[in-house]
């Protein structure tokens, strides 16, 4: 794993956002792994200000979300549907047919996990995987006690993801119980994966992951069985690491 300190969020974002501009200019035809939440927010602005001041285009690219809510309409305000095409797709110029995500209103959640991992290895393999982690380790919605050969499916979120989630919801009893997400192996399939970690609330799981023991009890740390994966930590968020690591 190849670890990147910044000293900031938004350097942070602009770091990130170079790496993924790089993979689209070098493969006008790449696939991209998406995730959702505040860690990419400030990767999608830097690639829309990329779309409209240098010139790079998404208009062959095709994007796969790691994961969505179980049960909310697409057109949900907090579905991922609404949050990529809020902070991303309706402010460049890929083509909406090119996006994928899980339905997360599908009538059959098993055969919708399955055709999700069929897509992906029919379209894929992802060029480049976004991450970011949650206090707990989990990468994707993939919760503590994954194993490590998990492919798509429905989980059970845990209470201290769904409390982390709670500020996007009128309530934290919106939040949602469940979700479909990529699994543990269907995100070590992409050929390069980039996690993003900020803030001083991620500094524990950064120390934990630095650790290097992987344990399904960590999801992140199933990222060391990666062969290329860099890890992109403003000092808050690395803060806790020893200071021979740094």
């Amino acid at each position: 794993m190849k670890v990147v300190v910044v000293e900031n969020y938004d350097e942070m974002s602009l770091r990130a956002a170079e790496i993924v501009e790089q993979q689209v200019l070098k493969n006008a035809k790449s696939i991209l792994g998406l995730a959702t939440g505040s860690t990419p927010i400030g990767l999608y602005g830097k690639m829309i200000e990329g779309f409209k001041n240098r010139s790079v285009s998404y208009e062959q690219i095709k994007t796969i979300n790691l994961d969505e809510y179980q049960g909310l309409n697409r057109n949900h305000p907090n579905s991922y549907h609404s949050f990529m095409y809020e902070n991303l797709f309706k402010h460049i110029n890929i083509q909406m047919r090119n996006t994928y995500l899980p339905d997360g209103q599908a009538r059959s959640v098993e055969e919708e996990c399955e055709r999700y991992e069929a897509l992906i290895d029919r379209i894929g393999p992802v060029h480049l995987q976004i991450l970011g982690m949650g206090t707990n380790g989990h990468i994707g919605f993939n919760e503590p006690g994954t194993p490590e050969g998990s492919l798509t499916h429905c989980v059970e979120l845990d209470e201290s993801t769904r409390k982390n989630n709670a500020r996007f919801f009128e309530s934290p009893d919106a939040v949602p119980t469940h979700a479909i997400t990529m699994g543990i192996a269907s995100i070590l399939k992409s050929d390069r994966i980039l996690l993003l970690a900020s803030g001083k609330k991620k500094a524990p799981a950064v120390k934990k992951l630095m650790e290097q023991q992987v344990s399904e009890d960590f999801p992140a740390s199933y990222l060391w069985n990666h062969d290329d994966v860099t890890l992109i930590a403003d000092r808050d968020a690395y803060q806790l690491v020893e200071p021979e690591r740094q």
